[in-house]
């Protein structure tokens, strides 16, 4: 078993660096969200502070270097570099679901480097939802303790787990695992979903069970459908293959997403889900994120060097930075309050589905 874990995991690395692997038709419809502009900020640049709250902590910046990777030797030089940045930012750093460091020692290195390399950063473990109602609550500690983590995430990946070769898509119990874990657990935790967001049905229940934030990792940005599409391909598995056509442009969109859990928990909440630019970032918080999540145009950089990393994130805390000055917000608690206009699609959805 964790032959194929270890393989799937080096599969999903090449293709995130060597494919296009967005989603081609649906966006985030975070370019449905305007932000006013202010003409009259009435602030320097400089006086912005961009300080952020998330489970209790603060940060320098409200953005999160997402889970990608471990399991796998490459994934050692890739966390160790996420480590270092994410340390020198003041940043929380979430790693690639521990399963493979859990039942192999030999690969808990990939994962526990992060803590040798930066004691002192916010670490997000990462196990799967499917595998923890499978496996049971010690999965989830097996997690935690190996890297010694300040808050646990569990994925949520319904859609990726039917079109993976050798998926599992058995989710049944999965909602009472997380109870379970939360219960057990001496730290957050954090539900999170791959690529297809969140609604508020189900915002509503992780919250009612003592889920401390939901990552939505809406669509519009990695397309793990394609992913996984491309792998069933290159097994020859033409019945993956074609059910994963069907459904590649499935998903609700990262704006959307926000807007649905944010309107409906007090929990934090986190926009991932194609966030490129410090827009992205600004225009999450405006309409209910507390962080932002990064991950595949970090992978590239994280291969290379520290610098190419922190070069990246420097780029978007600019953009995001430059945003709030010519909106006129100090500070991330004026800029969730900042005024906006939505549009097109996302104010369609949030008509229909009685948001605003």
């Amino acid at each position: 078993m964790v032959e194929g874990v270890v393989s799937r995991k080096r599969d999903h690395i090449r293709i995130c660096v060597e494919e296009d692997v967005d989603f081609k038709k649906k966006t985030t419809w975070l370019e449905y969200v305007e932000l006013v502009h202010n003409p009259l900020p009435e602030l320097n640049v400089d006086d912005i502070v961009l300080e952020a709250k998330f489970l209790e902590k603060n940060f320098n910046y409200p953005i999160i270097i997402e889970a990608m990777t471990g399991g796998v030797p490459e994934a050692l030089e890739i966390n160790s570099n996420l480590a270092r940045a994410a340390s020198e930012l003041n940043i929380p750093l979430g790693l690639g679901s521990q399963r493979a460091g859990i039942y192999n020692p030999d690969l808990r290195q990939t994962y526990r480097i992060v803590r040798d390399i930066a004691p002192d950063i916010f670490v997000i473990g990462n196990i799967g939802g499917v595998q923890l109602a499978v496996e049971g609550v010690e999965l989830a500690e097996k997690a935690v303790e190996m890297v010694n983590a300040d808050a646990l995430a569990i994925h949520l990946n319904s859609l990726q787990e039917q079109i993976q070769v050798g998926g599992t898509a058995t989710f049944r119990g999965v909602v009472k695992a997380i109870e379970k874990t939360v219960e057990r657990l001496s730290v957050p935790v954090i539900v999170k979903e791959v690529g297809c967001g969140i609604p508020m049905k189900v915002a509503k229940i992780l919250e009612s069970i003592g889920v401390k934030a939901i990552d939505v990792a809406g669509a519009g940005g990695t397309n793990w459908t394609l992913i996984e599409k491309i792998r069933a391909e290159f097994s020859g598995d033409t019945e993956k293959k074609m059910l994963a056509e069907v459904f590649l442009e499935w998903g609700i969109p990262t704006a959307a997403s926000v807007i649905e859990v944010a309107s409906t928990v007090k929990i934090d909440v986190v926009a991932s889900g194609g966030v490129r630019t410090g827009l992205d970032i600004a225009k999450s918080i405006s309409i209910g994120a507390s962080m932002a999540g990064i991950a595949r145009p970090l992978l590239k950089p994280a291969q290379e060097n520290v610098q190419s990393i922190l070069e990246y994130l420097m780029r978007l805390i600019k953009e995001l930075k430059t945003a709030m000055y010519l909106v006129g917000c100090r500070n991330i608690f004026e800029l969730k309050n900042a005024e906006k206009v939505l549009t097109g699609p996302l104010l369609e959805w949030c008509k229909q589905r009685s948001l605003i």
